[in-house]
């Protein structure tokens, strides 16, 4: 039987076996996306939402899946490849980049924030590093179905604006659904979860205040 879960839920305590649409807190794995746990091999929670289709110009945040010079592969979330090449990299470093040496740079299952610069008639993705954000370690990344990161961000980017304020906490919002959060780890879970309840209430009227008024209340609770 298949067990369905939504970003927070836990999922197992075998932590080392923790993969893709997971992450792992206080030892425990929990679920990173809506979607379907499958627990053959590694710990995953497959996505049953639609896919990303890429655009020009759209800043994502994508994980390293695979190296193959002069490229690198890279998971957007979207069912087509993604290529950032090397020398997108070496202009940045100011530094010779070869094959042998192109995972000292950007690892597998590293996270980056890279640009779409083109997407060709046989939906052939290139990226461009985003280099005025750089993704470290220490922070949490969810995903949430990417036609919702329009409700998350809000009109004039009202309700990113409180969400990042009430939450003292660092959010990145990309076009592709991945949302990274970093921030102290009651913080990152308030956050999360007001993520969580403005993606479950995105069609409904008042969210904004709804959302303030949750926030305040946390932060009173917390003081006590």
């Amino acid at each position: 039987m298949y067990k369905v879960v939504i970003p927070g839920d836990f999922v197992s305590d075998d932590a080392k076996r923790a993969g893709e649409g997971t992450y792992v807190e206080d030892g425990e794995v929990h679920a990173a996306t809506y979607g379907v746990v499958d627990d053959k091999n590694e710990i995953r929670v497959v996505a049953f939402t639609g896919k990303y289709i890429p655009i020009r110009g759209d800043v994502v945040l994508g994980k390293v899946i695979e190296i193959s010079f002069p490229y690198w592969i890279i998971d957007i979330a979207s069912p087509y490849e993604a290529r950032l090449h090397m020398s997108e990299v070496a202009m940045r470093n100011e530094e010779r980049i070869d094959f042998g040496n192109m995972n000292a740079f950007w690892d597998l299952d590293d996270l980056i924030a890279v640009e779409v610069t083109n997407v060709d008639a046989l939906m052939r993705i290139s990226l461009a590093l985003k280099e005025d954000l750089v993704i470290g370690s220490g922070g949490r990344l969810i995903e949430i179905p990417y036609t919702k990161v329009p409700r998350i961000i809000g009109r004039k980017g009202s309700m990113i604006k409180l969400l990042k304020a009430k939450s003292n906490c660092f959010i990145f919002v990309a076009k592709n659904g991945r949302i990274w959060i970093k921030g102290d780890a009651e913080d990152m879970k308030l956050a999360s979860e007001v993520i969580l309840m403005i993606t479950n209430e995105a069609h409904t009227s008042g969210l904004t205040n709804r959302v303030a008024e949750f926030l305040d209340l946390a932060r009173q609770s917390s003081k006590r």
